[in-house]
């Protein structure tokens, strides 16, 4: 028993430390032996994990990070801005190391590592930002001219979006506000593509008669007349207000794209139908297709 008992014990011709677990504890007078081996297995496991959650604290440390001391800033940059999902469900050592928060918009998701490269993470926020701006415009576009319509001002015989593409196809002229515009398709097309493709071809090479090396992605210089960049802290917080209002204008134009397959109304319309019975007109009744097609306010 003494030898059992000991700090230290011969075992197949080795010596064997032993540790808290191994310790030999007498009962009512009965030997009671721990395990020697088992624990010791198990007891190595969380050392590892603590040790590479060790390393990669290191590592997270070594990736240099600005930390905004503007209080308002800080909620949306820096490693102690706000993250996709609470405190409590999300760690901030769970967050990739190449979110680092510098970046407008960034909460820290990225599940399938899409830009863990430098060079990917720039595309990828300049292909955002671009299809954010494309969706506001869009989302305005789909909504006010119906909305003008619905309330009394001429925009075309409905001025429901994709019924208002039709027309053009058929050779209509659009009308706003009374007034028909003076473009069919064919020349809506190609203004389109020399105003915006040549405004994109002069941002994405950084070259244009007004200045170069300017910002890719955001106001600056002549392309400023607003004077939105003069006070950094308040373009950043513009920055986020931006992607923010882009990123829900892309799920709302998703949204409408859906409502005129399923409704084969405008979005408009759907809503006027929503507010005026919200249980007799909502999604559910809409998949039943037991909603009311001529609603009314």
């Amino acid at each position: 028993m003494a030898a059992m008992a000991a700090a230290k014990a011969e075992f197949l011709g080795q010596s064997v430390v032993a540790s808290k677990s191994e310790v030999v504890s007498e009962r009512k007078g009965a030997l009671r032996v721990v395990s020697l081996l088992g624990k010791a297995k198990k007891a190595a496991a969380p050392a590892k994990k603590a040790a590479g959650k060790a390393a990669g604290a290191v590592k997270k440390a070594s990736v240099k990070v600005n930390v905004p001391s503007n209080e308002e800033l800080a909620k949306w940059y820096g490693p102690d801005r706000r993250i996709y999902l609470p405190e409590g469900l999300l760690a901030k050592d769970e967050i990739p190391e190449y979110l680092t928060g510098e970046v407008p918009g960034d909460y820290g998701y990225d599940p399938f590592g899409l830009s863990k490269k430098p060079e990917d993470f720039d595309r990828y926020q300049a292909y955002e930002l671009i299809h954010a701006r494309w969706a506001m415009l869009g989302a305005a576009g789909f909504v006010l001219p119906e909305a003008f319509n619905k309330f009394g001002a001429v925009c075309g015989p409905e001025a429901v979006w994709w019924k208002t593409g039709a027309l053009l196809l058929e050779g209509d002229s659009i009308k706003y506000f009374g007034a028909t515009v003076p473009l069919n398709l064919a020349a809506a097309v190609i203004a389109e593509v020399i105003l915006v493709g040549g405004a994109e071809y002069y941002r994405s090479t950084n070259k244009s008669p007004l200045g170069s090396d300017l910002d890719r992605l955001h106001p600056g210089g002549a392309f400023d007349p607003l004077g939105l960049a003069k006070d950094p802290d308040q373009f950043a917080l513009l920055k986020v207000k931006e992607i923010k209002n882009g990123r829900l204008a892309m799920f709302s134009m998703l949204g409408f794209f859906v409502q005129a397959y399923v409704t084969g109304e405008g979005p408009v319309e759907n809503l006027s139908a929503h507010l005026s019975d919200p249980f007799g007109n909502n999604l559910l009744t809409v998949i039943q297709g037991t909603a009311e097609r001529a609603p009314s306010l």
